[in-house]
């Protein structure tokens, strides 16, 4: 018999998909890491897992213990599932911008969940990040997680996804293209493809009221940058550990209302139910047209899954009030 010995057995091996339609106009063919065929329907399940068995390891997340960590919803999720299965209690803090349906999920996964306001400074002590590294001192036989400046974050896609990505294209990819938020996600996949090729081109699609494009184009964190945005799951206010510039060949930037179109988009004309974070980058994909040629193999990587966005790029009424359909 073949089967899983529990639920975090079958985390990885997702499959690459092609874009049709969205990318007709484009010269290369582009390829959809589609991560929402994880358990928790997320790329963060990899890097949830692997953050949790090296603090095993290390000593620092005891038997019984308590996991806190601050989370658009997804690491949360991934999170959730291992804490279950290994039998720790969970503490997210989430920031109210994210999805009603995130917090919910959370919730159904037997998670305590603490709601923070987005619109404050991240030392701000109402800073969800603030208040998970509150928590996690205040209660007993706590791991403040922190996936923004753990490497086991980066190294979850060293380890998987980036070996991953090439095999299944046969080590033809030219492009790997995927919306950043901590870092671990880009810095993961492109260390390990470019010590394969190092021609390979790695792109970050930024989101506008982010730091890291000008960052990385000027070595200037410019705090005029940071304003409140709506795209879900990319872009930051600070600058995590995990983002390894170093790696990066470029950024582009995509409007909320882009990410949100193209995240209709993508339901209505590839039949794929994704996130808000893979409109995102799509339309990065396009906006990065210049860069690609014949024969180019572009892969993009689509973060999670549209259940969680129902209520808001997938509802019509909630797109007309931010202005993003007429």
């Amino acid at each position: 018999m073949k089967y899983a010995k529990n639920i975090l057995e079958t985390i990885g091996n997702t499959p690459l998909v092609k874009v049709n339609k969205l990318t007709s106009t484009l010269p290369c063919v582009v390829l959809a890491k589609y991560e929402t065929f994880n358990p928790g329907n997320s790329v963060k399940d990899r890097m949830a897992l692997q953050m949790i068995e090296d603090a095993e390891v290390s000593g620092i997340l005891k038997s019984g213990g308590t996991i806190v960590e601050a989370t658009s919803g997804n690491t949360g999720m991934g999170l959730a599932l291992a804490a279950i299965v290994k039998g720790y209690k969970l503490v997210c803090i989430i920031s109210d911008k994210q999805s009603k349906e995130k917090i919910d999920i959370l919730k159904a996964m037997g998670s305590e969940v603490h709601v923070c306001p987005t619109d404050v400074a991240p030392s701000d002590p109402r800073s969800y990040y603030s208040t998970a590294k509150r928590l996690a001192k205040e209660i007993p036989n706590a791991w403040y997680v922190n996936q923004y400046d753990n490497p086991s974050n980066a190294k979850a896609h060293y380890l998987s996804t980036g070996p991953e990505i090439w095999e299944q294209t046969g080590g033809q990819i030219t492009h790997f293209v995927v919306g950043v938020g901590t870092g671990g996600t880009i810095s993961g996949v492109g260390k390990f493809l470019k010590e394969k090729n190092p021609d390979i081109k790695i792109w970050g699609v930024d989101t506008y009221g982010s730091v890291f494009k000008k960052y990385y184009e000027t070595g200037v964190f410019d705090e005029n940058e940071i304003y409140p945005y709506i795209t879900e799951g990319i872009g930051e206010d600070i600058l995590p550990k995990n983002v390894d510039f170093k790696i990066i060949d470029g950024f582009t930037k995509v409007t909320d209302k882009d990410a949100a179109i193209y995240t209709q988009r993508l339901a209505k004309e590839e039949a794929m139910f994704v996130g808000n974070s893979a409109g995102a980058a799509i339309k990065g994909v396009l906006q990065l047209k210049e860069h690609f040629k014949k024969d180019d193999v572009v892969v993009v990587l689509f973060h999670d899954h549209g259940s969680r966005y129902v209520g808001k790029m997938y509802n019509d009424d909630w797109m007309r009030e931010k202005g993003f359909l007429d």
